[in-house]
């Protein structure tokens, strides 16, 4: 149930930031999306805290630093060579040639990728829909969805369409990992999940810099990181 309440708030909040957006001055339209960057900044800021948890810093001592750094440059170097970014790029343009007839491709590619980012990387969407899977309850995703109905509304507002087409993103990414928590049952340790939560938090960063027009950084190639971090502490626990 969480995916599926978090797709409907995103559609709901797509919808209502579309009709809006057009009686939104440019100004409070640029106004908010500068927010829901420093937003992002803000929880990006909060997630890499994690390097410092307890859990972590049993498990690999003092190199929690070193192995997200790692996973992240391992992860930057993977992705630029499977081109993440630019696929991500061509799937939404294709989408757009698909299904709308007008507007603008940029915006829309824009719209889509921006928005998908922000809603499927960080700790709530990997977590909380892992932890859903388990049986454990889908608060997290509850609490994801009510943001993420906000933030939809707002990037909306000044992005279109390309938001509303990021719902069917959330229920492909996090209805994938509800299902590998259902199947595959808890396979992620206490420093594990810090580590994949701090390297998320690094991702969100990074996505704040592009929010805020500071740093236009392929964040999508960064994706694999995700994949390393809990990889690589057993690795340099083993060290």
């Amino acid at each position: 149930m969480g995916t599926i309440v978090n797709v409907a708030t995103v559609v709901v909040g797509s919808l209502l930031g579309i009709l809006l957006g057009n009686r939104m001055p440019e100004k409070t339209r640029t106004t908010i999306t500068a927010l829901l960057g420093l937003f992002t900044l803000v929880i990006g800021g909060f997630s890499v805290v994690s390097l410092a948890s307890p859990d972590l810093t049993a498990a690999v001592g003092s190199s929690a630093t070193i192995l997200v750094l790692a996973a992240l440059l391992i992860g930057a170097l993977l992705g630029s060579w499977l081109r993440i970014e630019d696929r991500l790029e061509q799937g939404a343009t294709w989408l757009r040639s698909r299904f709308t007839r007008s507007g603008d491709a940029a915006r829309f590619v824009d719209g889509m990728v921006t928005a998908t980012l922000v809603f499927c990387v960080g700790p709530l969407a990997i977590l909380g829909s892992i932890s859903d899977g388990l049986g454990r309850g889908a608060e997290q995703l509850y609490v994801k969805a009510v943001l993420d109905g906000f933030a939809a509304m707002a990037f909306a507002s000044t992005l279109g369409w390309g938001v509303l087409a990021s719902a069917g993103a959330v229920a492909v990414i996090q209805g994938g990992l509800t299902l590998l928590g259902y199947l595959a049952g808890d396979v992620l340790s206490a420093a594990q999940v810090e580590a994949l939560t701090a390297t998320g938090g690094v991702i969100l960063l990074a996505l704040a810099l592009r929010l805020l027009d500071l740093k236009p950084i392929p964040v999508g190639d960064l994706l694999p990181a995700l994949l390393l971090a809990p990889l690589f502490v057993p690795l340099v626990a083993a060290l």
